[in-house]
């Protein structure tokens, strides 16, 4: 479980292909301190740590992984948002974040709001994909709030320091990022799904 807090950037270093897996290795600050089967949050995308030393660490993406999130656009050099797993007893500064990707969106919009950026996201709706205003969502791992959200639309409002501090910086319409969807929403939506004749009949 993770929190939508970044801590870091780590930048890919190395990708090898084998088979339909990807084993992606990443430089970043805090990889001296990763234990081998540790999970992290790599922009949005919860993987197990394979290997790693005092400066980088290594994870594998399998072939439902890459056709489910943005990994497969990776290259080296791509910066990417490292969140550790949240500690038990921590405060929940963002919002309860899977690591567990629900599809893709595709920036259709950057704006310069003069101290701010206002970014807007485009998707592939499904009745499972909740968004209400001032609601939670998570973009590329980071813990963000909705705005004017539609039927498959939705923006959210960048501060300098997120901007800063994650790949927000490295957004520009027409870049796919990775989308996962408040958890109590899509509980929500499935449980109303499955009862909607009993609780309408």
């Amino acid at each position: 479980m993770f929190t939508g807090i970044i801590e870091h950037l780590g930048t890919v270093t190395h990708i090898v292909e084998e088979g339909t897996n990807v084993h992606i290795t990443i430089d970043s600050p805090i990889s001296k301190e990763l234990k081998i089967d540790q999970s992290l949050a790599h922009s949005g995308v919860c993987l197990t740590v394979t290997a790693q030393d005092a400066h980088k660490h290594t994870v594998t993406a399998i072939e439902e992984t890459l056709l489910k999130t943005n990994l497969g656009d990776w290259t080296v050099g791509t910066k990417v948002n490292l969140e550790r797993a949240m500690v038990a007893g921590a405060r929940l500064d963002g919002h309860m974040v899977q690591g567990h990707v629900d599809t893709t969106g595709v920036c259709i919009g950057r704006e310069d709001k003069d101290g701010s950026w206002l970014f807007t996201f485009q998707y592939k709706p499904t009745p499972q994909y909740l968004l209400v205003d001032k609601g939670s969502v998570c973009v590329n791992g980071v813990s963000l709030t909705v705005v004017s959200p539609t039927d498959d639309t939705f923006s959210v409002a960048i501060i300098p320091y997120t901007f800063e501090h994650t790949t927000f910086q490295d957004i520009h319409v027409g870049t796919k990022v990775n989308l996962e969807f408040d958890i109590i929403g899509k509980y929500m939506a499935r449980y109303f799904e499955a009862y909607k004749g009993k609780l309408l009949g």
